[in-house]
């Protein structure tokens, strides 16, 4: 066991307002496996860079392990997935690696292939055996989950739930509490480590939230009654200062010792009141800070008058006359929502892109509604461009709505100044999907709309499809929230 210690750690971009990092210190055991979350442009990414020693800092970050960043660039391509293991991790044997991908429920014959002709879930499995065959390192593992599909990911918990010694950075709650024992969680004015997976970490999280809401309503309520009690104690001891020198006539009599202490007391009292008002006032500043409260998103599908909007029947989608999948059979109605799952590469995508009214070659019946209104989320982010205010204009939709969204998602106003290219991937699909659920449509069409977004915001998400109800198709790998969003799930087949 060894440790990685971070002291006093400060860190912010050049030319930014605000600080990243503002004084943060804590540990890390090297043997834990911890799960990094926080909001998109909270700064995961940038934690992992400092810990590679990338940018300057204010403070120390000191450690006796080599750190490693998964996925790390493969120089050349074209060689044999065999060749590139063996460069980083030269001392491993070959019943090593081929234990790894064993436990991977991974072909050797993968080995022996160009590595740039390797599915994506292939080349992840590569270079991630490379680095834990390694030794002596700590792996800092971005975002491995995005656009893997169901059963690879399953793969891959299986596999990291034999490991240690790592941070992953990953969106899948699913993932995250069968593959971690600690959660770093990126707050808004902290960094916090706590043992435990992401359910137990969000448990704790959303009691002590509760708790200190509910504590910021009784300060308030305190904060009001003490400042109308000092108020009237400041009122009554300047009444009664001035009593001190009053100037009475020759018949009235009058105990200038009591009037002197009756001023002094109420002066004291007075003293009191703005301290215990102004102590009120410092616990409730102490309170609220780090509360990340997930604003309601709002949705509004319209509502076909016929039924079904879209019909397949026994359909397969052909590439070069050769069919992909078994035929599949399903109807949306109206208020469906419809997950379609499967591998990668089985025509997931191509069956949105038919229904979108794509030219896709198929086999069997397909029927959808005329001028039926939809609403599009792409896998893609690499198109945007410009800024915020013209991508609206450009899309027909209402600015102000939309930025609403996405500050409700995270985004502060200050980012809507950064174009869109230059914005992180979670934020590029965050620009997605708040454009779709800013446009009234009759059926919302959304291809993996999760990759990259943050934990949170795909709560709220979630939450404005049960609230709203509009009629859904989508592909997504995230089990938690197929599993919740989903009325129907249709599986294809190779």
């Amino acid at each position: 066991m060894s440790l990685i210690s971070v002291n006093n750690l400060t860190f912010g971009y050049d030319g930014s307002y605000n600080n990243i990092f503002e004084d943060v210190s804590f540990n890390i055991d090297t043997d834990w496996k911890l799960g990094l979350i926080g909001r998109n442009g909270k700064g995961k990414t940038t934690f992992l860079n400092l810990l590679q020693g990338k940018y300057e800092y204010k403070g120390t970050i000191s450690k006796n392990v080599e750190v490693d960043y998964f996925p790390f660039e493969v120089s050349n391509k074209n060689r044999m997935s065999i060749e590139i293991v063996n460069e980083v991790a030269s001392n491993a044997q070959d019943w090593e690696i081929i234990k790894e991908l064993n436990l991977l429920n991974a072909d050797t014959e993968i080995l022996y292939r160009n590595f740039n002709l390797l599915s994506g879930g292939e080349q992840i499995k590569i270079l991630l055996i490379s680095l834990f065959l390694k030794g002596n390192n700590f792996l800092l593992i971005d975002e491995p989950t995005n656009h893997l599909d169901i059963e690879t990911r399953n793969n891959l918990i299986n596999y990291l739930e034999k490991k240690t010694g790592f941070i992953v950075v990953s969106h899948d709650r699913n993932f995250l509490d069968k593959v971690v024992n600690h959660i770093i969680a990126i707050n808004n004015t902290n960094i916090e480590i706590v043992q435990g997976n992401f359910s137990s970490w969000k448990e704790n999280r959303d009691r002590q939230d509760n708790f200190e809401i509910m504590q910021n309503e009784r300060l308030q309520k305190d904060i009001t009654r003490l400042e109308i009690a000092s108020k009237n104690s400041a009122k009554w001891s300047n009444e009664a200062e001035k009593g001190k020198s009053k100037k009475y006539n020759s018949e009235t009599t009058i105990d200038k010792g009591y009037v002197g202490h009756k001023a002094s007391k109420m002066m004291k009292s007075s003293k009191v009141m703005e301290q215990r008002t102004q102590k009120a006032i410092d616990e409730k500043a102490n309170l609220l800070k780090n509360i990340d409260r997930n604003e309601p998103l709002k949705i509004i599908p319209l509502e076909c008058n016929k039924n079904p909007l879209v019909l397949l029947d026994k359909l397969q989608i052909k590439y070069n006359e050769k069919t992909i999948f078994t035929p599949v059979s399903f109807e949306v109605n109206n208020g469906d929502r419809i997950a379609i799952v499967g591998k990668n590469g089985i025509g997931k995508s191509s069956i949105l892109k038919l229904i979108l009214g794509k030219e896709i070659q198929y086999n069997g019946n397909f029927k959808i509604v005329n001028d039926l209104k939809v609403s599009y989320v792409s896998q893609s982010t690499e198109d945007l461009n410009g800024n915020l205010k013209t991508f609206a204009q450009d899309n027909k939709i209402d600015e102000s709505i939309f930025k609403a969204m996405l500050i409700k998602m995270g985004l502060s106003k200050s980012d809507f100044d950064t174009n869109i290219q230059d914005m992180s991937k979670g934020q590029k699909k965050k620009v997605l999907i708040a454009k779709s659920i800013s446009e009234q449509a009759n059926i919302y069409i959304w291809d993996e709309p999760l990759n990259y977004i943050d934990i949170l915001t795909r709560i709220q998400i979630e939450e404005a499809i049960l609230n709203y109800k509009p009629t859904l198709i989508f592909v997504e790998h995230d089990e938690t929230f197929t599993q919740k969003v989903a009325t129907k799930i249709i599986i294809m087949n190779l």
